[in-house]
C-alpha cells in the first residue's frame, strides 16, 4: 500500500421527530477519514499483526486489500494485482476470516458449505479432497463437518470458518479477530494451526486483533494504526524496548533493614518480601540486585517486564489514540 486514503461521508441528525422531518429536506453530513496516507509493504511469508483501537482504520485497510473497498487515492498492489480492479483473479489467492461474520450456510451441515465453496472457487476435486483431509486433521474437525453451523459452539464454528477460507489454498490469509470469544483451548488450537500453516505453506498472514496474546504468539512484526495513520512499524522486541524501560523485581529475603536502591520504587513491602519497580535506563537489573544484596540476604528473586498489553497501552497513550 502506498499513500492510500479513504474517506466516508456519513449523514448525521439529532434525536427527535422534528429533527427527523428536518433531515428529510436538509441533511447534514460529516466526513470520516478512515485512512490517511497509509503506506506499508509486507513480504511473502510474513506474519504481521495489525493493531489499533476501535475506529483506527484496520477493517477499512483489510477491505481495500481484499478488494471490497476502493480507496479515494493512493495505490495498492497485492500479488501483482490491484485488488478492486481484478477481483475474480484476486480472491482466488486470498482467504479472509472475520470473527464476527460467517461464510457458512447456517442451516446445512458444514460439509455442504465446503462443497459450495469448492464450486465457487472451481477447485479440482482431487485437490479439494486432499486439502479438506489435511484441514480436517490439523483443525480436528472430525464429525463437526457433518453438523449444521447453527448447532456448533463458537470455537467449533471458528475452526470451520478458518478451514473454509483455506480450501482453495490461498497465498495470503487475512484474519480479523479470529479468536474472539474463544476459550483458552480453542485459542491455542487456532494459534498452533496458523503457525503450522505459515511454516509449512509459507502463507502470508495479516492478523487484526485486540487480543495481544494472539499478537505475541503469532507475529514478530507489528503495524500500529491510529486515527487512520500508520504510527509505528517494527518488531515486537523493538516495541517492548521502546516502552519496556521498567522491570519488576520480586525479592524474598532475610534481614531487617531493606534499602531501596536509587531509581527504584517500592511497590510492596512485607517482612521478608518486597516488590520493586526499577527504571533500567538509570539503574540496570544487576546493579539493583547488587544494591539489595548488600543490605539483606536474598533467598529468592524474580525479574519480569511489561506485558504486551501494557506495552500497547503505553503506545496508545504516547500517540494519544
Amino acid at each position: 500500500m502506498k499513500n492510500v486514503t479513504k474517506t466516508f461521508r456519513v449523514a448525521k441528525r439529532s434525536a427527535g421527530f422534528s429533527k427527523a422531518v428536518k433531515a428529510l429536506f436538509q441533511k447534514e453530513y460529516t466526513d470520516i477519514h478512515a485512512l490517511q496516507d497509509v503506506t506499508f509493504t509486507i513480504k511473502d511469508g510474513e506474519m504481521v499483526g495489525y493493531i489499533g483501537p476501535n475506529g483506527a482504520g484496520k477493517s477499512s485497510t483489510i477491505k481495500i486489500l481484499s478488494g471490497v473497498l476502493t480507496p479515494d487515492s493512493g495505490s495498492c498492489l497485492v500479488n501483482g494485482r490491484i485488488p478492486w480492479k481484478d477481483r475474480v483473479a484476486h480472491v482466488k489467492e486470498i482467504g479472509v476470516v472475520f470473527g464476527q461474520r460467517s461464510q457458512l450456510w447456517w442451516d446445512v451441515p458444514v460439509a455442504d458449505s465446503f462443497e459450495l465453496l469448492r464450486d465457487i472457487y472451481k477447485i479440482d476435486p482431487e485437490q479439494y479432497r486432499k486439502t479438506l483431509a489435511r484441514l480436517t486433521e490439523l483443525l480436528d474437525l472430525g464429525e463437526i463437518v457433518r453438523t449444521p453451523a447453527r448447532q456448533l459452539s463458537l470455537g467449533q464454528r471458528m475452526r470451520c470458518e478458518i478451514a473454509a477460507s483455506l480450501l482453495h489454498n490461498p497465498k495470503i490469509l487475512f484474519l480479523d479477530e479470529p479468536t474472539i470469544g474463544l476459550d483458552a483451548v480453542s485459542k491455542i488450537a487456532v494459534r498452533d494451526f496458523i503457525k503450522t500453516l505459515n511454516r509449512e505453506e509459507k502463507t502470508t498472514v495479516i492478523l487484526t486483533t485486540h487480543d495481544m496474546q494472539d499478537i505475541e504468539a503469532l507475529t514478530e512484526r507489528v503495524l500500529l494504526i491510529g486515527k487512520g495513520r500508520v504510527l509505528l512499524d517494527g518488531t515486537l522486541a523493538e516495541l517492548k524496548k521502546r516502552h519496556g524501560t521498567y522491570k519488576i523485581l520480586t525479592v524474598d529475603y532475610t534481614g531487617n533493614a531493606f534499602a531501596v536502591p536509587p531509581a527504584a520504587d517500592l511497590i510492596e513491602n512485607l517482612p521478608g518480601h518486597a516488590v520493586l519497580s526499577v527504571n533500567t535506563v538509570v539503574l540496570s537489573v544487576s546493579q539493583a540486585v547488587s544494591a539489595i544484596s548488600s543490605t539483606v540476604e536474598v533467598k529468592d528473586i524474580s525479574v519480569t517486564g511489561e506485558s504486551i498489553e501494557e506495552t500497547v497501552l503505553s503506545l496508545y497513550k504516547e500517540f494519544d489514540i
